[in-house]
């Protein structure tokens, strides 16, 4: 049966970029919820030392829970080749981190979608740097997870392989035993595609699942699927709208009462052998709604993987 995470997605500014809340802080307050596990973030304050990985590895197992899955993002779509090598190396000290605090899943991304990248060279550029990542990770034991994003905070772009043709191309490429999908439905619906589409193309290949939910907060879906499909959109907008765009429209919500349809998601999970772990991606508007969150999910589970 699945096993179940938090991600601190209301608290990541907090505990990335102002140090206003600490790891234990939120390792104390995620102990309260019915999970299993904490994803964690690569950038965390807190784990910029190697020396304080086994501590924090420490007071995570203190609480009754584990650390999964580490959340990454490296850039490896740069037309630099010294640019790309810079990232491989965060990737390989990332996947020691993640052996570090007792993980079995360390996050790739593709990298930012350049307007002046195009698609194949991307997509090699990517292929290339993800299969140098995927042989050191087997050397620690750590399975490398691509998910199919739409934008990390701190980047200017959104993700080179937003778009599901693109990640499933990028996907095929990948060879490495040691690798697999993260699959985020929501992520889907920021790219104006269906999630369940997307979900029956890797299926097989789907190993941890980021879970969350989104609602529309003015218009349609057609009218994001235009925006995403008018010629020149991307170009047309300067990176602080573009990164604004999607958020105005599509919004973050209570998991089970968004846009995803979870029951027909664990369905094609469950035939297709998935029991890895499921990673919540959810509490922006507080702990209450994060608990609500689990609290539907483990009712899904129960249902789908009796």
């Amino acid at each position: 049966m699945p096993k179940l995470a938090v991600f601190p997605k209301a608290f990541i500014d907090d505990l990335v970029v102002t140090g206003a809340m600490s790891l234990s802080r939120w390792i104390e307050m995620a102990a309260t919820l019915d999970i299993d596990g904490l994803e964690l973030y690569s950038e965390m304050r807190d784990l910029a030392s190697s020396w304080n990985w086994l501590e924090a590895r420490r007071m995570i197992e203190q609480a009754g829970l584990t650390m999964p899955m580490l959340c990454c993002s490296p850039d490896f779509t740069h037309p630099s080749k010294v640019f790309r090598r810079d990232q491989i190396e965060r990737q390989k000290r990332w996947i020691e981190m993640t052996a570090a605090l007792g993980g079995s899943f360390c996050r790739v991304l593709s990298g930012q979608r350049r307007p002046a990248v195009a698609r194949d060279q991307g997509i090699a550029y990517a292929a290339e740097s993800i299969e140098v990542c995927a042989a050191y990770a087997a050397e620690h034991g750590i399975t490398l997870i691509l998910e199919n994003h739409y934008k990390d905070n701190y980047w200017t772009h959104p993700e080179f392989a937003q778009h599901m043709e693109v990640f499933c191309e990028l996907v095929e490429r990948i060879e490495a035993k040691n690798f697999g999908v993260n699959y985020d439905p929501s992520n889907t619906i920021l790219a104006g595609e269906d999630p369940l589409e997307l979900l029956d193309r890797v299926k097989h290949r789907v190993v941890t699942m980021h879970a969350s939910d989104r609602y529309l907060a003015e218009g349609t879906l057609e009218d994001l699927r235009r925006e995403e499909q008018a010629e020149g959109y991307a170009k047309r907008l300067r990176h602080e709208e573009q990164a604004e765009g999607y958020a105005k429209r599509l919004r973050h919500g209570e998991i089970g009462k968004g846009m995803n349809n979870y029951d027909a998601i664990f369905t094609r999970l469950r035939a297709a052998g998935f029991n890895g772990w499921i990673s919540i991606e959810d509490g922006v508007e507080g702990m209450q709604q994060l608990e609500r969150s689990v609290a539907f999910l483990r009712r899904k589970i129960s249902e789908h993987w009796v």
